[in-house]
């Protein structure tokens, strides 16, 4: 019976083109707006290392000193270089990787290019297995050359094709800032989206290209990127010494389970007790443990705009199938002498109300395909703006079928009513008033 009533829905929508055409145009508009919102906040909203992210947990230590204080605020959003180092050393996490951006000049040391800047990050040999980085070529540092401040260094793939031309460039050095770093591994394709690991340098727009260790580049002396917060009584000179009451550091630690975090979170309690009885801490233990879609929730990564304009876009679908509704209704009801001889002829109200609903989902369907063109419409828009997220605005295949899903079962939602008063259409009234 499917079959039969999808060809009497193609048969009223060419008796009714200009109605089909207002109900399909209706319910298009919604389904466009709606999956172009909805398409750009699953990609700034979705978890960007799903397999671990309850696993991987965000540190925040609070050194600043009494004045001000208020219980329960919150710590300041990075860690000192001392605080760094510090629990980087005692290891209390089966891994733990501290961190920050930086840029600098790649000299190529070959005629045909020029020397060019590059994004950086300086880190500890832990954020390799931490972050599942994908290599093409070798492999990360190890802890010892960390210690041993090694002049060494991973290359992304994209830089990797411009100076070696793709080949394997493990054990061959990469002249960075004029400083010349063996290359121990070469990364593949990998670019996650957020940058939730350090969302101060940029969230969705930045490629790093050249990976060393932090003790090196504190050695070199290189350009750091990124917030620095400074606090304190004291005059800073060198912000980024030892010893300088300044945040500007990212900590990170991956537990064994999501169930260690209150195990960790009391030894950071613990440290800062032990920091404040050293006279460096002057405020009561006050730390954050987070696991990154904590930490991204926290610090805001999907632009409140980009929210607002998603239930806007819904709410504007919900006026769409108010719409609909009526248009269906003005649809079904003018047929009604149709609908009473089918009623006289033996068909069930069940039978009629099937009908009107295989109709009202067939509009849905042809109302999907035109709202999947608004949606691709749409999404170009976006791809033209100039935020930074806007790269990332693309419909996959998932989002290819709930759009199609979205206008069907949006149809069928509105087409409930019109059904409804459609099967209640008495067939004595109706052959009597032919």
């Amino acid at each position: 019976m499917f079959a039969y009533y999808f060809k009497l829905a193609l048969r009223s929508f060419r008796r009714n083109k200009v109605l089909t055409a207002l109900m399909v145009l209706a319910i298009a508009l919604g389904i466009g707006a709606a999956m172009t919102t909805l398409t750009v906040f699953k990609v700034l909203s979705g978890d960007p290392i799903p397999h671990k992210s309850e696993r991987l947990f965000y540190v925040q230590l609070d050194p600043y000193t009494k004045e001000g204080y208020k219980p329960g605020e919150e710590p300041e959003q990075q860690l000192t270089r001392f605080d760094a180092e510090e629990l980087l050393r005692q290891k209390k996490a089966p891994r733990q990787a501290m961190m920050t951006g930086g840029d600098g000049i790649v000299d190529p040391r070959v005629d045909a290019l020029k020397p060019f800047s590059v994004s950086a990050r300086f880190t500890s040999a832990d954020f390799f297995p931490m972050f599942d980085t994908p290599f093409l070529y070798g492999q990360g540092w190890s802890g010892a050359e960390d210690s041993g401040h090694a002049r060494v260094a991973v290359i992304s793939r994209n830089l990797n094709e411009k100076l070696f031309k793709g080949g394997n460039s493990v054990g061959r050095e990469v002249l960075f800032e004029g400083h010349p770093l063996r290359i121990v591994g070469v990364l593949d394709t990998w670019s996650p989206q957020p940058l939730f690991y350090d969302v101060f340098v940029g969230k969705y727009d930045r490629k790093e290209e050249v990976l060393l260790p932090f003790s090196t580049s504190r050695d070199l002396k290189l350009d750091r990127s990124g917030n620095m917060n400074c606090f304190g009584r004291e005059i800073v000179n060198d912000a980024t010494a030892l010893n300088v009451p300044c945040a500007w550091i990212q900590y990170w630690v991956e537990l064994d389970s999501a169930g260690d975090a209150g195990t960790f979170k009391t030894y950071l309690d613990n440290y800062s007790d032990q920091q404040r009885a050293a006279g460096r801490f002057e405020r009561p233990a006050n730390t954050r443990l987070r696991n990154v879609m904590q930490w991204m929730d926290y610090r805001g990564v999907v632009p409140g705009d980009v929210r607002l304009q998603m239930w806007l876009a819904f709410g504007f679908l919900l006026v769409c199938l108010v719409n609909t509704v009526g248009l269906l209704l003005a649809k079904f009801l003018r047929r009604s002498g149709e609908i009473g001889v089918r009623r006289a002829l033996g068909a069930s109200r069940g039978e009629i109300f099937k009908q009107c609903l295989v109709e009202a989902g067939t509009v849905g369907l042809a109302g999907g395909l035109l709202g999947l063109l608004f949606a691709l419409a749409g999404l170009w828009a976006v791809r033209q703006r100039p935020a930074e997220y806007a790269s990332l605005a693309h419909l996959d295949g998932s989002m290819l079928l709930l759009t199609f899903a979205m206008a069907i079962f949006a149809s069928l939602l509105a087409g409930l009513l019109p059904a409804w008063r459609a099967m209640q259409v008495t067939p004595a009234l109706q052959l009597k008033s032919q």
